[in-house]
């Protein structure tokens, strides 16, 4: 299994309970490629999530696990950001997202769907629920 991310310097003295794959070259590439062309919403969230602006959480962007490439990841509170465009309006787009969602799911990575004009229409909100989705569940 891919590990969803390097753990810290504080928990490299816990022993390790498994030995994670490296991440396949392919996939190393189309998330190369990714960041370098990412969406206008892409960058217009990245700008709000990265340096830890959003209540001191450090994101990943384009951030590859397993056989998926997330759009943004929080390797500390295990939230996947996933941005959607007109196209995952189409019924095999959406059994594509809901097979993935359940895959990362069961990994234990939560998940967050926005639509690409949300970002730009509401970015209030869509940041005030990311910031909800970060703190530990009551």
């Amino acid at each position: 299994m891919t590990e969803p991310c390097k753990r810290s310097p504080a928990q490299t003295s816990q022993p390790r309970l498994f030995i994670p794959e490296p991440v396949p070259e392919p996939l190393l590439v189309a998330a190369r490629e990714l960041r370098r062309e990412m969406t206008d919403a892409e960058q217009f969230l990245w700008h709000r999530l990265r340096q830890k602006q959003l209540g001191g959480f450090r994101f990943r962007r384009q951030h590859p696990f397993q056989r998926y490439v997330l759009d943004f990841y929080c390797c500390e509170a295990r939230l996947a950001i996933e941005l959607d465009g007109g196209h995952h309006l189409q019924p095999d787009a959406r059994a594509r997202d809901a097979e993935r969602t359940g895959f990362l799911r069961s990994h234990g990575i939560r998940v967050i769907r926005f639509w690409n004009s949300e970002v730009f229409t509401d970015s209030e909100a869509v940041l005030t629920a990311i910031l909800q989705a970060l703190q530990p569940p009551l």
